[in-house]
């Protein structure tokens, strides 16, 4: 991680205000539906969503699934997205603080379906493979990733690669992450040369 978890959590919570007008590239909006179309809920499920930020994937699940749970380290996007939950009056969605090697869910909740978008990328290596662990020990049918991911050499001109604060994996260290925690690839979805979805099931 090339900056603490409380710099990041700071930097979000300065950007949380306009952070859902910013978010309008063309590979973000199209990695965002890829992972809404493969999380696929039904009304018995329970999803927990990682790096919700202001709760966009999570809000797009609430329709389908029983429940959602989004974590965040960020307390500017949770207040933003419990606003938002509060304004649209949906009940069957909940916010709090937790991360991806500490989600931050009580031992009797039953997941079912995990999602992430644009947040793991943030981690290291190392660390992105101890929090695919704790998500794999959460025992979900489907973990659902969408993230900034090299398919070929890394371009940090990229706008949405900042080398300053992102560290992007390649598409093998995650789906080797992923089979070595148990998981098996069934997707993997292609949006542009830095950004992907990974759909991972147990």
């Amino acid at each position: 991680m090339k900056k603490t978890i409380d710099e990041h959590a700071e930097r979000f919570s300065e950007a949380a205000s306009t952070y859902d007008d910013e978010q309008d590239s063309e590979p973000y909006r199209m990695c965002a539906q890829q992972v809404v179309n493969h999380a696929a809920p039904t009304s018995c499920d329970t999803v927990l969503d990682i790096g919700t930020g202001t709760g966009a994937i999570a809000f797009e699940l609430t329709s389908a699934a029983d429940r959602v749970i989004g974590r965040d380290i960020s307390t500017g996007m949770l207040d933003q997205a419990r606003m938002k939950a509060d304004i649209e009056n949906i009940e069957n969605i909940s916010f709090a603080e937790g991360r991806f090697r500490d989600p931050n869910v009580d031992s009797d909740i039953t997941v079912d379906i995990v999602t992430s978008n644009f947040a793991m990328h943030h981690l290291s290596d190392d660390e992105k493979c101890n929090a695919i662990t704790v998500i794999s020990a959460l025992e979900p049918d489907r973990f659902i990733l969408g993230d900034v991911m090299l398919f070929g050499a890394a371009n940090p001109d990229e706008s949405f690669y900042d080398p300053s604060v992102d560290d992007p994996a390649t598409v093998g260290i995650l789906v080797d992450a992923l089979t070595d925690a148990g998981f098996v690839i069934s997707e993997v979805e292609f949006v542009h040369e830095q950004v992907g979805v990974l759909v991972a099931e147990q």
